[in-house]
């Protein structure tokens, strides 16, 4: 089981969706924030009372997207863990030490890579 210590920030714009992946990394007994866009996921990742062990976030977001929210973050949080969920997983092009799952996805896909991931950080 992970630590109670692995937060994991959920920046999806569908509500079903992000209701969904919430629901599941709960289940794996992460403890989850959730945004449903960039400004609101920003005003997580500014504060530095917020603990977060990893982003995981949409691609195709309105306004600045999840590649412009990740370049952000990464300013703010230079170590911090970033996943990427996309219907175009084949075709995007990610940073260096970024990662990216293919929507739609599978429990075990999801905790498998998102443990993977936090076990690497």
């Amino acid at each position: 089981m992970p630590s109670t210590a692995s937060t994991i920030l959920v920046v999806e714009d569908d509500a079903i969706v992000r209701m969904l992946i919430v629901d599941v990394l709960e289940e794996l007994q992460f403890k989850v924030l959730e945004a449903d866009g960039s400004t609101a996921a920003l005003a997580l990742l500014e504060s530095r009372d917020t603990l977060i062990d990893l982003l995981m976030t949409d691609v195709g977001l309105p306004g600045m997207n999840g590649q412009e929210l990740a370049a952000r973050a990464r300013e703010l949080r230079p170590s911090l863990p970033i996943l990427f969920a996309s219907g175009y997983a084949e075709n995007l092009q990610v940073p260096a030490g970024m990662h990216v799952i293919g929507k739609p996805f599978s429990i075990d896909q999801l905790r498998d890579k998102v443990k993977g991931l936090l076990a690497e950080a």
